[in-house]
């Protein structure tokens, strides 16, 4: 029975790491493509919308996405989608992207925007922490307390 206080906080723990790397993986991905100084002219191929929730007492979560096409400086042609643009990008239109040499699949149409970007990420940091720290501190309770008291006919 103890298993399950320490294996649930450990998968939340692990969940709230693993979301952790991927958003500081994300906004270190997008600090490289804008300071890497390549941009490219790229075309607005289509936008669609994607909805998510809206299931019992959920909302429903819509979100923008955006298909552009660009030729990199050494004339590879790139296509790629990108979440969360400007809703005012409509198909057809010219818009600058940002990449890095190493990984021109990996550009960004999303101005920037560093401050905006670190502000998210500290604050995205934070919160896991705190999840995680919750779950430690749970867990040390648990074992200080579950330490102390034997369960009933135990010797």
């Amino acid at each position: 029975m103890d298993f399950i206080f320490y294996a649930v906080p450990g998968l939340i723990m692990a969940g709230a790491l693993t979301m952790a790397a991927r958003v500081l993986r994300g906004a270190l991905r997008l600090r490289s493509n804008w300071n890497s100084g390549l941009t490219a002219e790229a075309r607005c191929l289509r936008t669609y919308t994607t909805t998510s929730g809206g299931h019992g007492d959920t909302a429903v979560t819509t979100t923008l996405h955006h298909v552009y096409e660009f030729t990199t400086r050494d004339g590879r042609t790139v296509r790629f989608e990108e979440r969360n643009g400007s809703g005012t990008t409509l198909e057809g239109d010219i818009v600058p992207v940002h990449y890095t040499q190493a990984h021109p699949e990996r550009p960004t149409a999303h101005a920037p925007a560093r401050g905006r970007t670190l502000a998210g990420t500290v604050g995205t940091l934070v919160f896991l922490s705190v999840i995680v720290a919750f779950c430690v501190g749970f867990m040390a309770t648990y074992h200080a307390v579950a330490a102390d008291v034997p369960f009933a006919g135990m010797p």
